[in-house]
């Protein structure tokens, strides 16, 4: 069966089972009714799959037969890798939305509903259709992409292995873009992420006779002025890069210098040069600035999401894959990377892949509402795209 023939029949069941998802949205690392639901369409279909990975996460796997007299050139024997991820987020839906959460304060509010069904339609499609071509279709459900980084715990338990994937698809909905455009970019299209915390150490006395102390709060923000001088003069406006911070906290009286300050934020990058040497003129300032003053500085980086950069050669076979389903117009370029992160980038660190937005908006059904609000939803036409885009793609890629 051709995936124009499959869409015009399952299309519907898609849509039921995406609205299905959304309904049992749970939280990062406590995705047990979404993977039950899962794993019951599974079997229904016939698709083998590995559970648990990652505690909630779930590896299908469905092999391909090549067609009798085929020559073996013609199919060689790949793996494709295709990755949904499963978790939703802490937000409160309103309720007239249809297909409402049945867990008030939690909400599919970033697509991953859509991710999963998209996925589903993929692992029905190739279960289906077997003898048509050879090598494997892998499929990740993967658990807490919003949190702690499902991929990179997948990747630990060796769901790039047995057999090793070489290539990995993704996608995220986009309610920025319309259904029927996609955004695809060469290269760099999410930031690495690390959390930062820094300790300013001076010597509290009583505010009437500052000179008798250091104040730790004076120095705190002489600090964050100067850090941000790391950005603006040692790192090229073409390369991105933020740092911010977004809490302090010192003091514990108003006529009191405070002795100790901590201040917490994030630093973003799309470079893994630039990230490195940002992290040690930021620990080198900690220190060096306070200590001027007479006090003490420490910086201690926690790493999140490593930067999502895709294969080029892929990006191509995505745009030549993508051309005859949707029309080169409907391919959208993104100019430069976001600052957000993603996960999909520990995948990517063990094979080539590639990554793009779908649209998911309807203008006219008053349908725009951005992600991870309360008042997102998605035109479900996207589903039927999805399934289209990430078959054809990774049959593609099953012949490179």
């Amino acid at each position: 069966m051709n995936i124009e023939d499959f869409l015009q029949m399952y299309t519907k069941e898609f849509i039921r089972i995406r609205r299905e998802l959304h309904q049992c949205a749970e939280l990062s690392t406590l995705e047990y009714e979404t993977g039950a639901l899962i794993r019951r369409y599974l079997e229904q279909w016939g698709v083998s799959y590995d559970y648990p990975v990652a505690e909630t996460g779930i590896v299908a796997e469905i092999q391909g037969t090549s067609p009798a007299g085929s020559p073996p050139e013609a199919f060689p024997n790949k793996t494709v890798a295709l990755r949904a991820d499963m978790d939703a987020l802490p937000v409160y839906e309103d309720s007239c939305h249809s297909c409402c959460s049945k867990h008030p304060g939690v909400m599919h509010a970033c697509g991953h509903d859509a991710h999963m069904a998209i996925a589903l339609g993929a692992a029905r499609f190739f279960q289906e259709n077997r003898h048509d071509f050879t090598g494997c279709i892998k499929i990740f459900f993967q658990p807490a992409e919003e949190t702690i980084g499902g991929a990179s715990r997948m990747v630990q338990e060796g769901c790039m292995e047995r057999p090793a994937v070489d290539y990995v698809i993704g996608l995220h909905v986009a309610p920025y873009l319309s259904t029927g455009d996609i955004e695809i970019k060469y290269g760099k299209l999410y930031a690495a992420s690390d959390e930062v915390s820094i300790t300013v150490k001076g010597k509290g006395c009583h505010g009437a006779y500052p000179d008798t102390g250091i104040d730790a709060i004076v120095l705190a923000g002489q600090l964050i002025s100067a850090l941000q001088t790391i950005i603006s003069r040692n790192v090229a406006p073409t390369d991105p890069c933020v740092l911010s911070f977004g809490t302090i906290h010192g003091g514990c009286a108003r006529n009191i210098l405070a002795d100790t300050v901590d201040l917490t934020g994030i630093l973003r990058t799309t470079d893994p040069n630039t990230r490195t040497r940002i992290q040690e003129m930021i620990s080198q300032m900690a220190q060096a600035l306070p200590a001027a003053m007479g006090g003490h500085g420490k910086a201690v980086f926690s790493p999140g999401y490593d930067a999502l950069i895709n294969t080029d050669a892929l990006v191509d076979i995505l745009a030549d894959t993508a051309a005859p389903i949707l029309g080169r117009e409907h391919i959208r370029w993104k100019p430069a990377p976001g600052m957000g992160v993603e996960d999909f980038s520990h995948f990517l660190e063990k094979a080539p892949g590639v990554f793009y937005h779908l649209g998911c908006s309807n203008p006219h059904k008053g349908i725009s509402a951005p992600l991870h609000s309360r008042d997102f939803s998605l035109d479900e036409g996207c589903i039927a795209l999805g399934i289209h885009l990430q078959t054809a793609l990774a049959k593609a890629l099953l012949q490179t």
